[in-house]
């Protein structure tokens, strides 16, 4: 009995072809709303019927968890070091964040380094990446956001297995010789479910728990439990990402500088200088990149050496070299800025309060009581009782003028008296050294007198 008897006609080829394609479609049509996934942004009561995305709510959750994250005033390091580590092993390959995970943590990396050195412009940071079951330094430590950058967006490839434990050598081979008043970090940026060692990791673990380097951990798939523990015995975070919001999120939240350990919170005094601005049309040898330059640039004060950039290390003599602005905005985390208080506002029909319809800080318009024209949270500053936007609550500094300038010239003493003490160090230094040579010929003289 043939195929054609029992009703079943053979597929011819263009019959496959036809079906291969309208699958391709599908899935091609499918890609276009996955990309965006705004199914995601849906909500459902006990019913199961959907429910208006609440702008107002969203802002509530965010900013009490803004509140929990900044915590009450303490210690923290304002000068750090951190080494963060991308994971470029075949699970970066993975599409299951979009463009894919690849992408995602470059895009995330880059605005955690342009927010690390705004908030923390006394720091270093370097790049390292986990690439075939090797790990290798793209930056050193240094303070110039736009090179690491580059070398980062250079080097997007991924291929072969991760290794938790090279990396971890590698990093606190560089972060064990950072003076005592740096705080160590690391952050790692992973997307595959297992590392593939050497060796014993937990040996690495002990050793850069031992060396006081926090290791936080920030994943793209499942919780891994050697990730968990890294995290716990070195004091770091580990969270797990579920979109391409979150991930971000999570990343910068480790802009802030962090709560000092308790072994590395002692007082110390570091000495650094405060270089002068050399002439544009100058021509100078730079000690950063070995190489002649024509304006620009900064002049050490102890070596006279060359340097690029601020603030850095100079490459002659080690002193720290940073600027007075750079001294001043490092002290924003050790006096923190009030929090904002929620308020609720009815326009009175005499317009006497009409004032208040605006933010004070970006004069966008702001949500009424009983009005839904402007979805959101009004906030009050607790301060000078002006009234602000949500946008406006992390980065207004507070409307208070008064107690404003008085910080303001609190700090800019602070930065004038490091200065003043930086200068009269150096000045000190160069009479020593002077005195110094001055002394061998008066020994010479007296020792031709006496004879």
């Amino acid at each position: 009995m043939g195929l054609e008897e029992d009703g079943l006609m053979p597929m011819d080829e263009d019959g496959d072809l036809d079906a291969e394609e309208q699958g391709r479609d599908l899935e091609a049509w499918e890609r276009a709303y996955a990309e965006d996934r705004s199914w995601e942004a849906l909500t459902e009561d006990a019913s199961g019927l959907l429910l208006a995305v609440d702008i107002t709510q969203q802002q509530r959750q965010a900013r009490r968890r803004y509140a929990a994250s900044k915590g009450p005033r303490i210690q923290r390091g304002i000068i750090r070091y951190l080494f963060i580590i991308c994971d470029f092993s075949r699970a970066a390959a993975e599409e299951d964040f979009k463009p894919s995970r690849m992408g995602l943590v470059a895009n995330c990396v880059e605005a955690f380094i342009r927010e690390f050195f705004d908030q923390n412009p006394l720091s270093h940071l370097g790049v390292i990446v986990i690439r075939g079951g090797v790990a290798k330094r793209l930056t050193d430590l240094s303070g110039s956001p736009e090179a690491h950058i580059r070398a980062l967006r250079a080097n997007l490839e991924c291929s072969g297995d991760a290794s938790i434990q090279n990396a971890l050598d590698l990093a606190r081979g560089y972060l064990s010789s950072i003076p005592t008043y740096g705080h160590r970090e690391m952050l790692f940026l992973y997307s595959a479910l297992s590392t593939c060692d050497p060796g014993d990791i937990m040996d690495s673990i002990n050793a850069c728990k031992k060396a006081n380097i926090r290791c936080s951990v920030v994943g793209l798939s499942a919780e891994i439990y050697i990730c968990k523990s890294l995290c716990e015995r070195t004091g770091g975070i580990y969270s797990v990402a579920i979109s391409e919001s979150h991930l971000k999120d999570l990343v910068l939240e480790h802009a802030p500088p962090p709560p000092a350990i308790a072994e590395s919170a002692v007082a110390s005094l570091v000495r650094m200088g405060f270089p002068t601005r050399s002439a544009e049309g100058g021509v100078a040898i730079c000690a950063c990149h070995r190489e002649v330059k024509v304006g620009g640039g900064y002049t050490c004060p102890r070596c006279k050496g060359r340097v690029c950039e601020l603030p850095t290390e100079c490459h002659v003599c080690g002193l720290t070299l940073v600027s007075s602005p750079h001294l001043a905005r490092s002290y924003h985390h050790l006096f923190p800025v009030p929090a904002f208080e929620e308020v609720s506002v009815t326009l009175l029909p005499n317009g006497k309060n009409e004032s208040l319809r605006l933010c004070y800080g970006c004069q966008q318009e702001l949500p009424i009581a009983g009005s839904k024209a402007v979805a959101g949270v009004r906030l009050e500053c607790p301060r000078c009782r002006q009234h602000f936007c949500f946008d406006c609550d992390v980065d207004s500094p507070g409307a208070n003028q008064e107690e404003d300038m008085e910080e303001k010239k609190r700090l800019e003493v602070t930065a004038t008296v490091v200065h003043i003490v930086g200068f009269l160090s150096n000045y000190t230094m160069r009479i020593c050294r002077f005195n110094q040579r001055l002394a061998r010929p008066m020994e010479t003289i007296a020792f031709m007198l006496s004879s």
